[in-house]
C-alpha cells in the first residue's frame, strides 16, 4: 500500500516561492506517474502538474506554466513542485497523487488518481 506525505506548504507573499515535497512509501512508486492537484477555498480539486515514472514528459495546467516545475527523484521516492511567482489565486490545499498504470506520458485528461496524500496548505497573500 502506497502512502504519500506532502510538506513544504506555508504562507507567502505574492511573487514569492515555495517548494513542495511529496515523500512516497511503497514498492512500486518509482514505476508510477505522479502528479500534483490543488483545491482552493470553495473550489473543486483541480489538476496542477504531472510527471511520468521516468521523470520525463512533465505536464502543467495552463495557469501555472512558466511558474511551476515538477520533478522527481526515484532513488529517494520523492516528488517536488517548485512554485515561483506565486499569486493569490494559487492559494489552496495541494495534494500529491499517483497513477499506478505508469503510462509513458502524462496530461490532465489521462492521469488517474489511484492514491492521494493528505495535502499541504499553501496561502499566498496579496
Amino acid at each position: 500500500q502506497v502512502q504519500l506525505v506532502e510538506s513544504g506548504g506555508g504562507l507567502v507573499q505574492a511573487g514569492g516561492s515555495l517548494r513542495l515535497s511529496c515523500a512516497a512509501s511503497g514498492p512500486t512508486v518509482s514505476s508510477n506517474n505522479m502528479g500534483w492537484f490543488r483545491q482552493g477555498p470553495g473550489k473543486e480539486r483541480e489538476f496542477v502538474a504531472a510527471i511520468s515514472w521516468s521523470g520525463g514528459s512533465p505536464y502543467y495546467t495552463d495557469s501555472v506554466k512558466g511558474r511551476f516545475s515538477i520533478s522527481r527523484d526515484n532513488a529517494k521516492n520523492t516528488v517536488h513542485l517548485q512554485m515561483n511567482s506565486l499569486r493569490p489565486e494559487d492559494t489552496g490545499v495541494y495534494y500529491c497523487a499517483g497513477d499506478i498504470r505508469g503510462l509513458g506520458y502524462v496530461d490532465q485528461w489521462h492521469f488517474r488518481n489511484d492514491y492521494w496524500g493528505q495535502g499541504t496548505q499553501v496561502t499566498v497573500s496579496s
